[in-house]
């Protein structure tokens, strides 16, 4: 070694640089003390996947608020028509068959601040969709709202043609649209829906006056919530009632024609039909006021057949019996009106006869004898003097006189003077038949258990047994004969009843009317016809009254309908005075 290189001082190692002091706090937090270069290399990367995943959270928040707020209004409005035309419970008759029921359809709406080019949007929307009016859809998409209707419930094919167009703002919202496979069949029962599914009469709108309105405003009615309602209609006796009543109406000419077919042990009513009828699947044929539901929205005098309550009420009182006298020999003369009959004997009549010949004169002087609150009182007491309710909400309330005297009286026994429901009409006679229990009607299925724990007495069995007598007397020897079906032991009553025009009663527009019960010795069933000024033909010989034109047709609905609701033919019966009335006697 050198002496010069032995002078020079030896050189110190040198020394890393000095960290600043936040950059090592921070490697001390993310890797500690100590770490190696593997553990640093994977920290790094979880941060990158971190910071990764955050942009691309915040990216997807973003879209979620832009669908969600872009077009707040759009969306409420569309929840809210989801909510409106929601999904209703299948209808059906007692049998299961679909009455009334739910199919999907598409609506189209336009969010107008989406949309570019209007005029050209509505040339082309016009174009593809004819029944589209003009300048509808231009003054809807003129506005500012985030969400318009423009047509609802369109076809599969003029969906297909829009969105072929690819308008920018023009969609579709599915919805619920009701359906009613049976047309007019069941029309006035079932009633219908409006463009938002909403029940605006009959059935369906007591279905929304039942809660579901309710559940459709809450989101909770889906289809998988609701169970079919189950109604008493029986859709065969409904297609066979209403057949025949087309055919009548039309034979003898009739304004109207209408029939109930109901069951006199529970009050269901297993078939109604009122003639001109709709198709509820076009809603504007119910605004025509010939198409209302004349059994349970028209009052009527329902004639002769009040006259069962006239006599119900007097063999009821224990005062007279069916072989009571009354004076027929001439008209009654009560005031300045006279009572006469359509078919005089000029002599004495019996109880009996009044029913079977239909005597103005005797029902007159049977209502009299037991005065007039006794005779109100009947009649309050058998539901015809308030409004009947039942789950239809057309109802009308009964036609009574404000000051009820004597002559009140006289012409409300035997049909005149007091005008009421068909259906309120029908609930009283099948209390003077069964037994003698008042039931409210009812068109959803009931059990003869539950119809007995709302049943009313309102007159005697041994009163019930000799009204079901009286009427198949008159099917034996009197004006309902037309009506006897072989087999099922028919028995009724018949009503003429002439109209008031202007003020006066007119002979020639007349409102017939026959009820019939069977079998009579222990009756199911009691059918109602009813024809609205039935005109006279070569077959009716000039004549007009029930007898020609109601009663036959009650009889060809009963021949149609009976094996329907079960009821085996029997032949070879004893007459009533046997079969009914002996056997009431014995039972007593």
């Amino acid at each position: 070694m050198s002496a010069e290189t032995a002078a020079k001082p030896l050189a110190k190692p040198t020394e890393p640089p000095t960290e600043p002091w936040g950059q090592r706090l921070i490697r001390s937090l993310l890797y500690g003390r100590n770490v190696d270069r593997a553990a640093k290399a994977r920290a790094r990367v979880g941060l990158a996947m971190l910071a990764f995943a955050s942009v691309y959270l915040l990216i997807g928040g973003r879209l979620v608020m832009f669908a969600i707020g872009a077009d707040a209004h759009s969306a409420r409005r569309a929840a809210s028509q989801e909510v409106v035309a929601t999904a209703r419970p299948d209808i059906v008759d007692r049998n299961g068959a679909i009455l009334a029921t739910d199919v999907k359809a598409s609506s189209l709406f336009g969010e107008p601040r989406r949309i570019i080019d209007k005029d050209e949007a509505i040339e082309l929307l016009t174009a593809t969709v004819p029944d589209l009016d003009e300048a509808e859809v231009r003054e809807r998409l003129r506005t500012r709202k985030g969400f318009v209707w423009l047509k609802r419930e369109i076809t599969p094919k003029q969906q297909q043609d829009i969105h072929k167009l690819g308008i920018p703002g023009i969609g579709f919202l599915r919805e619920n649209k009701r359906v009613y496979p049976t047309g007019n069949e069941v029309a006035h029962l079932i009633g219908l829906v409006n463009i938002d599914n909403q029940g605006i009469a009959g059935m369906e709108k007591w279905l929304d006056n039942q809660g579901l309105a309710d559940l459709h405003r809450a989101g909770f009615a889906t289809d998988r919530l609701q169970k079919p309602i189950e109604l008493s209609i029986d859709l065969r006796v409904e297609h066979a009632l209403r057949d025949e009543l087309l055919k009548a109406k039309e034979k003898f000419h009739a304004k109207a024609a209408s029939g109930i077919v109901s069951n006199v042990k529970t009050g269901e009513i297993v078939a109604m039909v009122s003639l001109p009828d709709f198709d509820p699947n076009n809603p504007k044929e119910a605004h025509d006021p010939d198409r209302i539901n004349r059994l349970t929205t028209g009052v009527y005098e329902m004639g002769s057949t009040f006259k069962a309550f006239t006599l119900a009420m007097a063999l009821d009182s224990g005062k007279i019996n069916l072989n009571s006298s009354w004076d027929a020999r001439g008209n009654l003369h009560y005031g300045k009106f006279t009572i006469h009959d359509s078919h005089a004997l000029g002599r004495f009549i019996n109880t009996k006869e009044v029913f079977t010949y239909s005597s103005n004169i005797g029902a007159a002087r049977i209502a009299l004898s037991q005065g007039v609150e006794a005779h109100k009182a009947f009649l309050a007491k058998m539901g015809q003097l308030t409004r009947l309710r039942t789950e239809l909400p057309e109802s009308a309330a009964p036609l009574v006189p404000r000051r009820w005297g004597e002559l009140n009286t006289v012409t409300i026994a035997f049909g005149q003077g007091m005008s009421v429901a068909p259906l309120q009409a029908v609930m009283g006679i099948n209390s003077l038949v069964n037994g003698g229990y008042l039931i409210p009607p009812t068109f959803l299925k009931r059990s003869e258990e539950e119809a007995a724990a709302m049943a009313k007495r309102v007159i005697k069995t041994e009163t019930s047994d000799k009204m079901r007598f009286l009427m198949r007397l008159n099917a034996e020897v009197g004006t309902a004969k037309t009506a006897d079906v072989k087999g099922y032991y028919v028995g009724g009553k018949t009503g003429t009843s002439e109209k008031v025009i202007n003020g006066r009663y007119a002979k020639k527009r007349v409102l017939n009317s026959f009820t019939a019960i069977m079998p009579c010795d222990d009756p199911k069933y009691q059918i109602l016809v009813m024809l609205d000024e039935p005109q006279a033909i070569p077959e009716t010989k000039g004549f007009i009254t029930s007898g020609w034109n109601a009663v036959p047709t009650g009889g060809k609905v009963i021949e149609r309908i009976a094996p329907l609701l079960g009821i085996e033919p029997r032949f070879d019966l004893p007459p009533s005075d046997r079969l009914i009335l002996a056997a009431s006697r014995t039972t007593q």
